[in-house]
């Protein structure tokens, strides 16, 4: 059954309301997740828009923005002012989460620091994000994914053992980010909701993207100094399942693993090589591995002859772990994904029609909240201080002239 209220369905985060200074991808993914989830997130942004607004000028940039910032409500203050400070902290007194990424330091500077904000507001969660956090040597370093790829070992991992390191293709560091930091503000506000403290939080994107190295760093520690590769290239990163590697069709490219024996006698048995389960170079995992350009040749002349689909469909009827290498045209068509909900067709009034994401959180009771589209910059910057701050006409005119593209 539904839980809905006389206003239609009550979402988890219904009646918390988030001011979203954040700006790029791990602070709006984290507010985007938090929209979705039935809190009114009102996104803050300087004269001119955010800098991924602004990359709208540059072809399809403007994707991302509408991706990451459907569902909020635009307002624009300019913090170097006194009517754009005074703005926010009226804001903030009615808020129950504020959300930044800038460098550290930058709002404290402003005067807007968190112990300023809970001072005015002791229910305020002061959440902000940053490259490499606030308290240690590299502090003051720039960050954006790319550099945190390169830092966090991330790059150095990936690629081919005879090529040098490459970025991941998408924005791993932002997203791993997003998501701490979407955690990390939920486990802020189940505190509150108990104890009454409202604490200051702080992700730090390096520290996000070290867990996923487990694999690697489990290769690297076994090694002990031996000669073992830094990058695998599609093979596993700690070398320890065989096979697991993209393997070629005749118009495409398929990946296949096999975790465990069974699987591999299965894959043996579809492969129409069923001695190859009982063969003692390949029975077991411990052989396997040693035995990885050998295997990987002989899965290889069984997919070559094939379609990608054909290879898939046969290995989805023997229950083996498989997926087509697809391309972005066939990921936003996606029939699984349209079917949930993930993956919606909207009317954008700015950018014509698109497929943006949904959230993959999903709450039981409740239906999807219908998405919105992301709103001109400055849209709602009028309403919003009339509704939410004590500022005098005057005043709202003043950071209304500063509600500039």
């Amino acid at each position: 059954m539904n839980k809905t209220s006389d206003h239609g369905p009550t979402y988890p985060l219904d009646g918390i309301t988030v001011l979203d200074l954040s700006q790029i991808y791990n602070g709006p993914y984290a507010t985007f997740l938090m929209a979705l989830a039935g809190a009114r997130v009102i996104k803050v942004e300087p004269p001119g828009g955010e800098p991924l607004r602004r990359r709208g000028a540059v072809g399809g940039a403007a994707l991302p923005f509408a991706m990451l910032n459907g569902c909020k409500e635009s307002l624009v203050l300019d913090l170097k002012t006194p009517q754009g400070k005074a703005a926010l902290l009226d804001l903030a007194h009615s808020s129950d989460v504020l959300v930044e990424n800038f460098a550290p330091g930058t709002m404290d500077r402003l005067g807007l620091g968190d112990a300023a904000l809970q001072a005015l507001n002791p229910r305020l969660i002061y959440a902000s994000s940053s490259g490499y956090g606030r308290d240690g040597p590299y502090a003051a370093y720039p960050a954006m994914d790319l550099t945190v790829q390169a830092m966090s070992g991330a790059m150095h991992v990936t690629g081919f053992p005879d090529r040098p390191p490459v970025k991941a293709g998408p924005a791993i560091a932002d997203f791993f980010t997003g998501i701490h930091f979407y955690g990390a503000i939920m486990t802020a506000l189940f505190e509150r909701e108990r104890t009454g403290v409202a604490r200051r939080l702080e992700v730090a994107m390096q520290d996000s993207v070290y867990a996923s190295l487990s694999s690697n760093l489990g290769m690297h520690w076994f090694a002990q100094g031996a000669d073992v590769p830094s990058r695998t290239g599609n093979r596993h990163g700690g070398l320890a399942e065989c096979p697991y590697n993209v393997y070629p069709t005749s118009d495409g490219y398929v990946s296949v693993m096999c975790v465990g024996d069974g699987h591999w006698r299965t894959l043996a048995a579809v492969m129409g090589r069923p001695e190859l389960a009982d063969d003692p170079r390949y029975a077991t995992l411990k052989h396997r591995v040693t035995q990885m350009d050998a295997i990987d040749a002989l899965v290889e002349a069984w997919t070559l002859p094939q379609t990608t689909v054909q290879v898939f469909e046969t290995l989805m009827a023997a229950h083996l772990p498989s997926a087509p290498v697809r391309n972005l045209d066939q990921v936003m068509a996606d029939p699984n994904m349209h079917a949930r909900g993930a993956l919606q067709h909207i009317d954008h009034p700015e950018f014509g029609p698109l497929v943006v994401m949904h959230s993959p959180l999903r709450y039981d009771g409740v239906p999807l909240r219908p998405l919105e589209p992301s709103r001109p910059l400055g849209a709602d910057t009028a309403r919003v201080l009339e509704e939410r701050t004590t500022l005098s006409a005057a005043d709202r005119s003043v950071v209304l002239a500063r509600n500039v593209t």
